[in-house]
């Protein structure tokens, strides 16, 4: 079940493959994504010592959080992955100029993880192209409907 989704990285970027990491939480920020109050519009994945990082997500705190932690709503959070995805994640990003863009957050079997992305940026005219592709794509969809009919 999809909790937040990141619709402008599909706008920006090319995305080449997708993988699932966990996500590490303090317990005041699952409380906060279960209630829907995550946002990953500004988020970006960087790579720290070996290490691959949510940066950006911005996680509102609920009102009713404790009152001796002073909640971050935009700390930065470790994401989990197999060594070897995170190897070769680091050699795609340091080799052939990609970049790691998070795609959307989800529950599975009660745990969150955020789904990354393996991304090439898109040119200005190949935002075009798509939003061109996609109104073709809406188009053919209202003839097929009217021709049924």
């Amino acid at each position: 079940m999809s909790i937040a989704d990141n619709k402008k990285a599909f706008h920006d970027y090319f995305i080449e493959e997708q993988f699932e990491a966990g996500v590490v939480l303090q317990g005041w920020e699952v409380k906060a994504i279960r209630a829907g109050r995550v946002q990953l519009k500004e988020a970006y994945v960087i790579v720290k010592n070996a290490e691959i990082y949510l940066f950006g997500a911005h996680i509102g705190a609920l009102p009713t959080a404790s009152t001796h932690i002073h909640p971050e709503s935009l700390r930065t959070r470790k994401l989990l992955l197999h060594a070897e995805q995170i190897k070769k994640l680091i050699g795609k990003v340091e080799r052939s100029g990609y970049t790691l863009v998070p795609l959307n957050m989800h529950f599975l079997n009660g745990r969150i993880k955020c789904q990354i992305g393996l991304a090439k940026g898109k040119k200005q005219h190949d935002k075009r192209e798509s939003e061109k592709e996609r109104d073709w794509q809406r188009e053919q969809q209202k003839i097929m409907k009217q021709h049924r009919r």
